[in-house]
């Protein structure tokens, strides 16, 4: 997302496969979603480096602990700069942050993505400029920044200079995908074996903006599950040109993570309630939508189970 889009947006990834009962249970496919009472889960501190939080965060459940970590920035800091937090719950909806500080503050990182592979922790995360970039953790509170992305056009050659954020990280049969946006106009992929040369599958977008109304100006991903033989993934987009704009959350879905196709049902919530940044995560009895912008909210299915 372009680093001056100042929306908090909140968002996590879960992109390992899901089968069996939650298989059976992919009811995000209709849900009508409703809050809870705890609305919301997980706000800035005003007066703190993470006074506001920005953008994309990310939640993974492991074992009983709920992991969030998130990007916080205080506008009063001069220059500005994009800190990451972390915070665990036991059910999450009631979270605590692990510390007062910053768990990686050494450069701008924002928009994280993050996949557990073999015991460790991979991130990738928009840097300034919305130029991506790479860090690992063996425990998910220290991190080792690796340094920028280097992603290619499908010949081999750089892609062309600028923007290229939102990055959304999945590893599926012995490779790694990277979906990213390029000035919010359209999503690429880009295929690696190693994490360290990311090159196009085509140099053309996988995913466009539009043609409805809401999602016509701009769009990203955010999110990947697969369920059986299909992957969807949570997208937001907008159509509004007012600032701060109204962004919405919804679903593609593909077999083949290159051809990609709207689910008919849009949005998952109004458009007018700017809840974008969704993520679903299955708790073991249901899914849930979480969302944020500027403020962390979760989503039942209208016939839920709070827990």
């Amino acid at each position: 997302m372009r680093t001056y889009r100042f929306c908090c947006l909140f968002v996590a990834l879960l992109s390992l496969p899901i089968s069996g009962s939650q298989a059976d249970d992919a009811d995000f496919l209709s849900a009508t979603w409703v809050g809870t009472a705890d609305n919301p889960l997980f706000t800035g501190r005003p007066g703190h480096w993470d006074a506001e939080i920005r953008e994309r965060g990310w939640i993974m459940k492991e074992g009983e602990t709920w992991k969030l970590w998130y990007t916080g920035y205080n506008k009063a800091d001069q220059p500005l700069k994009m800190r990451l937090g972390y915070a665990t719950s036991s059910d999450g909806i009631h979270w605590e942050r692990a510390s007062d500080e910053p768990v990686y503050d050494e450069v701008w990182t924002e928009d994280v993505t993050i996949v557990k592979h073999n015991q460790q922790y991979i991130m990738m995360a928009e840097g300034y400029r919305d130029q991506p970039h790479m860090l690992e953790s063996e425990d998910g509170i220290a991190w080792t920044r690796i340094g920028p992305l280097d992603v290619r056009k499908a010949d081999g050659t750089p892609i062309d200079p600028g923007p290229h954020g939102t990055p959304t990280l999945l590893y599926h049969d012995n490779v790694w995908h990277l979906f990213y946006e390029r000035m919010d106009q359209g999503i690429w992929m880009a295929t690696s074996t190693d994490r360290k040369v990311w090159t196009n599958e085509t140099d053309e977008p996988l995913i466009i903006p539009g043609p409805q109304e809401y999602d016509r100006l701009m769009i990203a991903m955010n999110q990947i599950v697969q369920i059986d033989g299909t992957f969807y993934a949570v997208m937001h987009g907008t159509g509004s040109v007012q600032k701060p704009r109204d962004w919405c959350t919804y679903l593609v879905k593909s077999t083949d993570l290159r051809q990609w196709s709207k689910l008919e049902r849009g949005p998952l919530l109004p458009v007018g309630s700017n809840r974008s940044s969704g993520m679903l995560i299955h708790d073991g009895d249901q899914w849930r939508l979480y969302t944020a912008h500027a403020r962390v909210d979760v989503w039942f299915p209208r016939q839920h189970k709070f827990p």
